[in-house]
């Protein structure tokens, strides 16, 4: 069992205060029990402070403040709290002088994020610079180190105050769930509290921070019923349950004296999967005639609320405590809370202290082997490489590296030229088998090229001016992958590997006189180039006339039967426009793709007689080709040269991408006037006639449209990813997603489609779209990005969660749209008004919550708050795992407490009932 400690920082200004990406650390080390990592930056004059709680086995209590570890990050020197005698450390970091909130005051919130190692532990936003924000997590230290970072602030710069270690009881906190989650503490309230203060050390021996019920802010303990009284005792409480609970805290109460306690509150970061305490002492001297018993009402949980709590009976009697936990619910952003009197009771319900601490999924970090070899390679370096302490890739990658996006991360790229690194290169690197680019150039490494044979992923090695000596290893030549290879100016020698000069790898080896070619090789080498080089030349020449005859016959051909038919329209030799495609079955300097005249069309579409419906592109028609594929045959109806390059920009396009989930084009026809796009038909139509023409079409469960989120999702993010340069779709809506015979779902209708150069961010564009789904920020500065695709495929998601209409004056009211009208409901909690009632019997709450929350960050203002496309398909299959694993296990079956499918043992590949179904059992201690 590794040890759990907690602890507590003030971090402040560092010397770069405009850090907004990498992470940067301080560093304490405590007694052998491990090593916490701190970082620090202007705090702006505010106080943030940091919990954090590592379960750690204590002897006793006395000894326990002798652990406590509190550091000061910005202090001057060490000083001991003249009120709690508690000892309070400076960092190790040099800091600019200290602030006051009195001599600057923040022009914006600071909004930063915060990570645990690998996890992402909170987004902290400061709205009021009065309030001090604590961020808490109970935690098994997983090693002897811990880094804890700030990063990725969106306003302002990242801050922290203090940094606080407390060491825990083992037994405190245990769930079954602590080898891959965490706890983050969401609420910890003492009731009936005797002021605002909130009770801490030495009041509680473990230094937890008890907030009070008095305390004043928003959407903090609203909603108390009437009746509601606050009661008290000096009597000592006996707290010797698991959780040790400090005596002041149970010493105080609310109660109902009409019968019913009822509050609400938010809770940061839910719905989510939690861990809730409720604590009960009986303060109050009962008289024998006198009975205290009463139900959890809400949240409805049966078995839970079934539960008849008798305090004095459950605690085996008055002034004893009694601890029900509820070790793993599902409670939502909202939460309404209420305990009411049974029947049979004449006294009203109490209550003393709640904890609720929400289930944190521990982040993979960067994989060992590979972090071995960046460690070893950093203290190579003369120039002392800058980088930040803790994970190479998360929550940020250090400057020189390049991760990839596993689990666990690894790394795809080491840049380390010209660093002044020395000495050889670590025989370890053969086991960064993920690697692809090595950038060792321009330093001073000596010895022999190691081993690297296994990293078959080896794309560009420059190993170049160095001092590298020895024989060049043969295995460069066998490297599967292998691109580019740079090493000259070293001092190998022997004989280069003939593979690595037959022309596949661009090889670089000058300036290294020792080195040389095998002589019968190169001879050999010279005489298969001449003879190449003699045949592609008469095959080029041989192609070319073959092109020229085929082009002259074909028009020889259509004017042979335009003489001979005198209604026919005459096909013009040369192109309409400079947009045009030659009908020899190329597009312009665009690419590829298949010229179909416009005689087999009409016989495949029966001249046209089926038409299956109408796009802004034009008309489109049913067909069915010789070789009995059906097709869909679109008709452009707009003849201007935007309607010519809007033809143009599909065909081209769709020539060179191929992806599963984009529609296909199987030809074109630019002929007689006549401009026409053939597709393969769509046996299912567009996601948008499922959605709101359901009358006439089959109804989708809210796994079939998850399912089709995800297929359009991953065709946009090819777009977006796959594509070199990328392309952007710029008119994402339900109408252009088709769904095959499958159900599978495809994206189409590429004609607004932009390409975005590889070297600038944003395409300046006239904005174009459709109402309702048009990205405001595009709109607003015709800056075009990806992302503009991101908050259209947003409203997608949400109409797939409503049913509704993206704009709707009916449905909508003065929002008119379904961004507004969802974001306010998302924010208040409120999912269950979004939902469409045609799901409401079939979809586990947790999984639309997974997609409502990804779609609202979709639709953000500033494209920079929104996700990548990658993001959006994660969170869209994490909604999946959860719809499937919620059907694998019927209320028969029984694995005790672990056994619960919810967002967090969806995580953990068990399996459990549906928490709507009723068939949850409690495992209340």
């Amino acid at each position: 069992m590794n040890p759990i400690i907690q602890g507590k920082a003030d971090f402040k200004s560092a010397k770069d205060p405009n850090m907004n990406e990498d992470c940067q650390y301080s560093s304490i080390t405590k007694g052998g029990r491990g090593t916490v990592f701190s970082s620090s930056w202007s705090s702006m004059g505010l106080i943030l402070n940091f919990l954090l709680l590592i379960l750690c086995l204590i002897p006793s209590s006395l000894s326990q403040v002798k652990e406590f570890v509190s550091i000061d990050c910005g202090g001057t020197s060490n000083y001991t709290d003249p009120n709690t005698r508690l000892e309070w450390v400076s960092d190790s970091v040099n800091h600019e002088p200290r602030e006051t909130s009195k001599s600057r005051k923040p022009k914006r919130r600071p909004a930063t994020t915060l990570y645990l190692d690998a996890t992402k532990w909170a987004t902290v936003t400061v709205q009021d610079a009065s309030r001090v924000y604590v961020k808490e997590m109970i935690i098994r230290a997983p090693s002897n180190s811990i880094d804890v970072c700030l990063c990725c602030a969106t306003t302002g710069s990242p801050f922290i105050s203090t940094l606080e270690l407390r060491p825990l009881n083992l037994s405190m906190y245990a769930t079954d769930y602590e080898d891959g989650f965490y706890l983050k503490v969401a609420a910890r309230v003492n009731f009936g509290a005797a002021s605002k203060e909130a009770v801490r050390y030495p009041d509680d021996p473990y230094d937890r921070i008890w907030g009070s019920d008095l305390e004043k802010r928003p959407n903090y303990l609203v909603g108390e019923a009437p009746g509601t009284e606050r009661i008290n005792t000096t009597k000592t409480i006996n707290v010797n349950t698991r959780e040790y609970p400090p005596v002041k805290v149970m010493q105080t109460a609310v109660v109902g004296t009409e019968g019913l306690i009822s509050y609400r509150l938010n809770l940061e970061d839910f719905p989510a999967n939690a861990r809730a305490f409720a604590y009960f002492a009986e303060i109050e001297n009962l008289r024998s005639n006198e009975t205290r018993k009463f139900k959890m009402v809400e949240p409805y949980i049966p078995d839970y609320s079934n539960a008849v709590v008798n305090i004095a009976e459950n605690a085996n009697g008055s002034y004893t405590l009694y601890e029900p936990s509820y070790m793993n619910i599902t409670l939502d952003f909202v939460l309404t809370f209420s305990f009411k009197k049974t029947t049979d009771s004449n006294r009203g319900p109490l209550l003393n202290a709640i904890e609720i601490s929400k289930y944190v999924e521990i982040g993979s970090k960067t994989s060992e082997q590979d972090v071995n070899v960046l460690n070893a390679l950093r203290s190579m370096s003369a120039e002392n490489v800058r980088t930040s302490e803790g994970d190479p890739c998360v929550p940020a990658p250090w400057e020189w590296v390049t991760c990839s996006s596993n689990i666990p991360p690894r790394i795809t790229k080491i840049m380390l030229s010209g660093k002044n690194v020395q000495g050889e290169i670590p025989s370890e690197l053969k086991n960064m088998d993920a690697l692809t680019e090595l950038w060792l150039d321009g330093n001073s490494l000596t010895g022999p090229i190691p081993d690297m044979s296994r990293l078959i992923n080896l794309k560009i090695v420059h190993l170049e001016n160095n001092k590298l000596s020895g024989p060049l290893p043969s295995y460069l030549g066998r490297l599967p992958n292998l691109q580019e290879l740079y090493v000259q100016n070293n001092t190998l020698s022997g004989q280069i590997p003939s593979a690595l000069l037959a022309g596949n790898v661009t090889f670089n080896y000058k300036g290294n006189h020792g080195l040389s070619p095998n002589s019968k090789h190169k001879a050999h080498y010279k005489m298969i180039l001449g003879i190449s080089i003699g045949i592609l030349a008469f095959l080029s020449f041989f192609l070319l006339g073959s092109m020229l005859l085929l082009r002259y016959l074909r028009v020889q051909s259509s004017y042979q039967k335009t003489d001979g038919k005198s209604d026919s329209i005459r096909i013009s030799t040369k192109p309409s426009s400079s947009y045009s495609i030659a009908r020899g079955g190329h597009l312009m300097d665009e690419g590829v793709a298949i010229f179909i005249p416009i005689s087999e069309i009409e016989e495949a579409t029966n001249n046209f007689s089926k038409k299956i419906g109408k796009g802004s592109f034009g008309p489109v028609y049913y067909g069915r080709l010789k070789d009995g594929k059906e097709v869909a045959v679109k008709i452009m109806a707009d003849l201007t040269s935007h309607g010519t390059k809007q033809f143009v920009t599909e065909v081209a396009l769709l020539s060179r991408i191929h992806h599963r989930n984009l529609v296909p084009l199987m030809g074109y026809c630019e002929e007689a006037n006549q401009r026409m796009l053939v597709y393969e038909y769509m046996h299912n139509g567009t996601l948008r006639d499922h959605i709101h023409e359901s009358g006439t079409h089959k109804h989708l469960d809210w796994q079939a449209r998850l399912h089709i989120a995800e297929d359009a999702a991953k065709g946009l993010e090819y777009l977006h990813t796959g594509c070199n340069p990328s392309i952007i779709h710029r008119d994402v809506k339900t109408s252009n997603i088709l769904l095959d015979v499958h159900m599978r779902a495809k994206v189409s209708d590429f004609g607004l489609s932009r390409q975005a150069e590889e070297d600038l961010t944003h395409i300046s564009s006239v904005a174009r779209g459709t109402v309702g789904y048009l990205d405001p920020e595009y709109y607003a500065n015709q800056q075009l990005t990806e992302k503009s695709d991101v908050y259209s495929f947003g409203v997608v998601l949400l109409e797939l969660i409503s049913g509704r209409k993206p704009v709707s004056l009916e449905d909508y009211g003065p929002e008119w749209n379904i961004v507004h009208w969802a974001r306010s409901l998302i924010r208040k909690g409120d999912l269950i008004s979004i939902i469409d009632p045609k799901l409401t019997d079939g979809a586990k709450i947790e999984s639309v919550w997974r997609v409502a929350e990804v779609a609202i960050q979709c639709v953000e203002k500033h494209g920079f708050s929104r996700p990548r496309m990658q993001e959006i398909i994660t969170a869209i299959q994490d909604a999946i795992k959860i719809e499937e694993g919620n059907e694998k296990l019927s209320c028969g079956s029984s694995k005790g407490q672990s056994a619960r499918r919810t967002l967090l043992t969806s995580f953990l590949d068990i399996e459990s009932p549906d928490l709507s179904s009723g068939c949850l059992h409690p495992s209340a201690r």
